[in-house]
C-alpha cells in the first residue's frame, strides 16, 4: 500500500502560481508512474497531468499546457506541479495519484490516491 499526501493548495488570485505537492510513502517510488488529477466543483474527476517513473515523459491535458508543470524527485519521493497563469475555472480539489503502469492518464487505472488539496482561484 502507498500512502500520498498532498500540499500546498490554497486561495489565489487570477494569474498568481501555486506548487503542489505529493508526499509518497513507500520504499518503491520508482516504480510508480504518478499523475495529477481534479475535481472541479459540481463536476467529474478529470486528468491534468502525469509522469514517468523516470521522469523522462510527461503528458498534459490540453487546458492546461503550457501553464502547468509535472515534476518528480525520487529521492524525496515526492511529485510536484507547478502551476501558472492560474484561472478561475482552475478551481478544483487536486488528487494526486500513483500507477503501477506505465500511463499516468485515465483514473480507472491509477492504484493509489491522495486526500486532495483544494486550489481556489478568484477573477
Amino acid at each position: 500500500q502507498v500512502q500520498l499526501v498532498e500540499s500546498g493548495g490554497g486561495l489565489v488570485q487570477a494569474g498568481a502560481s501555486l506548487r503542489l505537492s505529493c508526499a509518497a510513502s513507500t520504499r518503491t517510488f520508482t516504480s510508480y508512474s504518478m499523475g495529477w488529477f481534479r475535481q472541479p466543483p459540481g463536476k467529474e474527476r478529470e486528468f491534468v497531468a502525469g509522469i514517468s517513473r523516470s521522469g523522462g515523459s510527461t503528458y498534459y491535458a490540453d487546458s492546461v499546457k503550457g501553464r502547468f508543470t509535472i515534476s518528480r524527485d525520487n529521492a524525496k519521493n515526492t511529485v510536484y506541479l507547478q502551476m501558472n497563469s492560474l484561472k478561475p475555472e482552475d478551481t478544483a480539489v487536486y488528487y494526486c495519484a500513483a500507477d503501477k503502469g506505465l500511463r499516468p492518464t485515465t483514473i480507472a487505472t491509477m492504484d493509489y490516491w491522495g486526500q486532495g488539496t483544494q486550489v481556489t482561484v478568484s477573477s
